[in-house]
This record gives structure tokens, C-alpha cells and sequence, in this order.
């Protein structure tokens, strides 16, 4: 590897709101994140499902009793 031309790496400290605290390395400073694997809702099991079949519902019944005619109008 050529000398003088690689950022330095240096211990850094990754900091969740949750409060979890993570040692690494990198060549950025201190780092604060908002999510980590130990509040993330997909990781703890938390996580909710949007109802799509209800929003497709709604969809549907809104427009079902317009013509093409209708549509245009709008």
C-alpha cells in the first residue's frame, strides 16, 4: 500500500438514542444514530403491518360506480 494516501482509522463511538453505546472503528468521528438492531421495531419483534388490503378497500369502493365519463370530469 502506498503511504500518506489512506484516511486514518481511528476507535469511534456509536451512540443510539435507545441508549445502546457501540465500539468500532472508522475513519469518521463519534457517530449518533436515531435506530439501532436493539430498537429497531423489525429486530425486537415490534414491528406493524399497514393494512394494504384496507387501503385497497377504500380505493375500490370509491371509484367503483364511475363511468369512464366520471373519471374525466375529474
Amino acid at each position: 500500500m502506498k503511504k500518506g494516501i489512506h484516511p486514518e482509522m481511528k476507535d469511534v463511538t456509536i451512540m443510539c438514542t435507545c441508549g445502546a453505546v457501540m465500539k468500532t472503528r472508522s475513519t469518521k468521528g463519534d457517530i449518533k444514530s436515531t435506530l439501532c438492531s436493539q430498537c429497531h421495531p423489525f429486530y425486537t419483534g415490534k414491528q406493524k403491518f399497514v393494512d394494504t388490503a384496507g387501503r385497497i378497500d377504500k380505493f375500490k369502493r370509491k371509484y367503483e360506480n364511475q363511468t369512464p365519463a366520471d373519471k374525466k370530469k375529474k
